[in-house]
């Protein structure tokens, strides 16, 4: 079922109609007030240039036309319709979130997935079903990204930002843009890349690959397959294997099991989506720390998906400890065995490494992180997520020397390593409103108070009257009846 296919294609005519109704009762767009910004030789400044396009890029985009800013671009290095994971490498059957979150609507009841959905195929499709299609949520993005009137620049990387007097001058594959902010919306590995253990690292790629590439699952057809994870994105590229006849599929977990229990679902609720920003550094930490120690654990369904295959073996304990090619193949050790595959996919997650992201080189030696705050003993046990950076309250970076880089306050980082900060609204689908509103209302205050003087003339020199004068005459004192 996609968007294109939907037997109620008028329906959908009639929900953006409708659309336009509710924007219109919500007093949306707002007038815009931002100043024009000239850039050096007449360039034209962006106000927010914001780096990807998928859904935290896209909500970002809506929510700052919201508060009345509109001069606005998108860059993705993706092809138009493809930006995101969902039909990348994005390998599960269906959304793992609940198919009435409303996501990146931005409180627009006729914007949200729900509308979408039963504008095209009714009300009863929509209880028929249990959890959204994968492919189905990148036909929504597409359709919410037209109706958000979204300028988005495709196949398009964003290689370096540098200062540039009181701009920001961001080198592209299609040349120099300057901007006044920059917003980082590129999903998992906005800092990073795909965490591949070094073990890894020298082997083809036809041999180890990380879930997050993009391949040919045909390929794995009568191959002996193995994953390693215990995580969502272990369950679906098992699966996918499995699904496109793999010989056999071994699924290696260092842990003594699958993590079961899902904290942060669980303990989820409106408090800690907007209420978690403003805890004391020790408190985020020691629930992210504890979070690192029981991560959450892959779908039900997603394990049932790989478990009804016999040719599908799952082992834990079995970290990987040497990995080595061979004539006919790979040979996987582990302490609990060694196996012999074809090829192996590691579900190893991203990781932070500024190195990897040329975009950020000038700003990476400045930018705070959570180890600088926790202090080196703390780091040491958990330095992945003392890799990540320290953010204030509005997404952007803070320098970690007071004035060595001013211009690091106009960039934010409104993707998942902001979680630690700002929780997870960021970091899917659920609480994306609420993380853009908050990027949104930042900027804005930024923004306004960077043109301060400026508004103040305005203030000084608006003289347009609301009426004559005419409209009551004075009388003279003098003069009694």
């Amino acid at each position: 079922m996609s968007q294109s296919s939907g037997p109620l294609a008028s329906g959908l005519a009639a929900l953006e109609t409708e659309l336009q109704r509710q924007k219109t009762l919500l007093n949306l767009p707002p007038k815009a007030w931002m100043p024009e910004t000239t850039g050096p030789d007449g360039a034209t400044v962006l106000d927010v240039a914001i780096i990807g396009a998928g859904l935290c890029g896209l909500v970002a985009n809506l929510a700052l036309q919201m508060e009345g800013i509109f001069n606005i671009r998108l860059f993705d290095r993706a092809e138009k319709g493809r930006e995101g994971p969902w039909i990348t490498y994005a390998r599960m059957e269906t959304l793992r979130t609940v198919k009435e979150a409303a996501g990146p609507a931005m409180g627009i009841p006729a914007l949200t997935f729900r509308a979408w959905f039963e504008a095209q195929w009714g009300d009863e499709a929509w209880e028929a079903m249990d959890l959204a299609p994968r492919t189905m949520w990148m036909d929504y993005m597409n359709w919410f990204r037209a109706m958000t009137g979204a300028d988005v620049v495709n196949d398009c990387a964003v290689t370096g930002i540098e200062p540039e007097g009181a701009l920001l001058r961001l080198e592209t594959s299609n040349g120099a843009v300057f901007a006044r902010r920059v917003v980082i919306a590129t999903g998992l590995d906005a800092m990073g890349a795909p965490r591949l253990p070094a073990i890894a690292r020298n082997l083809p790629r036809d041999k180890v690959c990380h879930s997050a590439d993009t391949f040919d699952t045909a390929t794995l057809k009568g191959k002996r397959v193995v994953v390693v994870g215990a995580g969502a994105s272990a369950m679906d590229n098992a699966a996918t294997a499995l699904e496109a006849g793999c010989a056999r599929l071994d699924l290696l977990v260092r842990r003594p099991a699958i993590p079961v229990i899902d904290k942060f679902t669980g303990t989820g609720s409106r408090g800690m989506t907007s209420g978690y920003v403003g805890l004391p550094d020790t408190i985020k930490w020691e629930l992210m720390n504890e979070g690192d120690r029981f991560p959450v654990p892959p779908p039900k369904h997603s394990v049932e998906r790989v478990a009804r295959h016999e040719n599908a073996f799952l082992h834990v304990g079995a970290p990987v400890t040497g990995l080595e090619e061979t004539e006919n193949g790979i040979r996987v050790v582990t302490p609990a065995g060694t196996l012999e595959a074809d090829i192996a996919v590691f579900a190893t997650g991203f990781g932070i490494d500024l190195a990897q992201r040329p975009e950020l080189s000038s700003f990476a030696a400045h930018i705070r992180t959570w180890g600088d705050v926790m202090g080196a003993e703390k780091a040491a046990a958990n330095p992945g997520l003392a890799a990540h950076p320290y953010l204030d309250f509005d997404f952007t970076f803070i320098e970690n020397e007071k004035g060595a880089c001013p211009s690091l306050s106009k960039v934010t980082c409104f993707a998942y390593p902001s979680v630690p900060s700002h929780g997870k609204v960021t970091s899917g689908i659920p609480a994306s409103s609420e993380g853009a509103r908050r990027l949104a209302s930042g900027l804005v205050r930024s923004l306004f108070a960077e043109d301060g003087e400026l508004h103040l003339a305005r203030f000084r020199n608006y003289d347009v009257p609301d009426m004559t004068g005419e409209e009551w005459r004075p009388s003279d004192l003098s003069v009694t009846a």
